[in-house]
């Protein structure tokens, strides 16, 4: 039997790791679970991880957010801003720091470190797929991640434990919450996909609502490399009439919002009555403004996403945006994992939102 949780969350997660934490003692009799570490930096910029206390034969859950872009550090006296690299670093300092005393050493990694870059077209490094080779050797018994960008990426330690949760249930508990007025079938609602990467999300909430999708087709420029991949020339769609109806569309993140504003400036030129935006990770790396002007000239109705990772305390006070709390289910997964009870319907809650639907339909 796995032995008593030990909770550490680095500094880019200190915050959901004390919500967490604190969850976890109202459900355990009063226990807290959190431990100190802290990774300290010399003045040349090198780090080092210090753990406060005991981990012997812990069941140990190290949390961290690669996204968080709030912390900086001392560098020949320079600042720096810790990049996803940086927090990774940190994470195999955590986990070198434990000396191979815990009992196990799981880690909750919310967004996929390096995710993105799942394939190689080129002459390209994968790094996601190191990283998670690294892990492996470090000793690592479990990963959780959330809505990673391609799943298939689990493929390459197929004896390391890697978990795929998918945070369906609480967009659908968030979005029938909000908004009592919805119709739930296919003559006024549809769920779109905005590339082709995320027809398996659309495929699979829409099955549960028993609604249509649609997709959107990117045609790219594969001439040229901006920021790190191929522009998209247009959009393309694929599907039935979208007149009327309240238009869902899913995808895993939103990076600049520039491909998902066009997809809902499309949608509501073809009639759609609200567009809706569901994206697990909020990145907004090219600030709030567009997202601004695009709600001001009724592009889209609300963006959910997740609080899984930073958010800018401005993006918060946006009128159209919702932050979906996840604190709880990560509590749960841990809650499970260390009783070594099943994640199945943690990880895929296809029954649970099919029973929230169904009483949504009946109060409605």
């Amino acid at each position: 039997m796995p032995g008593r949780i030990g909770l550490i969350a680095l500094s880019s997660a200190e915050k959901i790791g004390a919500r967490v934490d604190q969850i976890l003692s109202e459900w355990r009799g009063g226990e807290h679970f959190l431990i100190h570490a802290e990774c300290p930096r010399f003045s040349s910029g090198e780090g080092k991880c210090v753990i406060g206390e005991s981990v012997r034969d812990l069941d140990l859950y190290i949390l961290l957010d690669v996204c968080n872009t709030s912390l900086t550090y001392q560098m020949f006296g320079e600042t720096n801003r810790m990049s996803p690299d940086d927090h990774y670093q940190d994470l195999k300092r955590v986990i070198a720091a434990c000396n191979g005393k815990a009992g196990r050493i799981n880690v909750i990694m919310p967004f996929l470190y390096e995710g993105r870059q799942h394939r190689k077209t080129a002459r390209e490094s994968l790094d996601c797929a190191v990283m998670l080779r690294e892990l492996e050797s470090m000793g690592v018994h479990s990963l959780i991640t959330f809505d990673a960008h391609d799943p298939r990426l689990q493929n390459v330690v197929p004896l390391m434990d890697v978990e795929n949760v998918s945070p369906a249930l609480q967009f659908t508990q968030a979005f029938l919450a909000e908004y009592e007025d919805l119709q739930l079938d296919s003559g006024h609602m549809m769920f779109i996909a905005p590339d082709e990467g995320a027809t398996g999300r659309v495929v699979f909430l829409a099955s549960v609502f028993g609604v249509n999708i649609g997709m959107f087709y990117k045609r790219r420029d594969y001439t040229r490399i901006v920021n790190g991949s191929n522009p998209v020339i247009a959009h393309d769609f694929c599907g039935t009439s979208l007149e009327g109806k309240d238009v869902i569309v899913i995808d895993d993140m939103i990076a600049s919002g520039g491909s998902m504003l066009d997809t809902a400036r499309q949608l509501k030129e073809m009639g759609a009555r609200r567009v809706f935006i569901f994206s697990t990770f909020g990145l907004f790396t090219s600030g709030l403004a567009k997202f601004d002007k695009a709600y001001a000239k009724g592009w889209f109705e609300r963006v959910f996403t997740t609080n899984l990772i930073w958010q800018k305390p401005e993006l918060k006070e946006r009128p159209w945006y919702f932050s979906v709390n996840m604190d709880r289910y990560i509590a749960a997964l841990i809650d499970t994992a260390n009783k070594s009870s099943t994640l199945s319907s943690l990880i895929t809650p296809a029954g649970r939102i099919r029973q929230m639907l169904d009483l949504y339909g009946k109060l409605g």
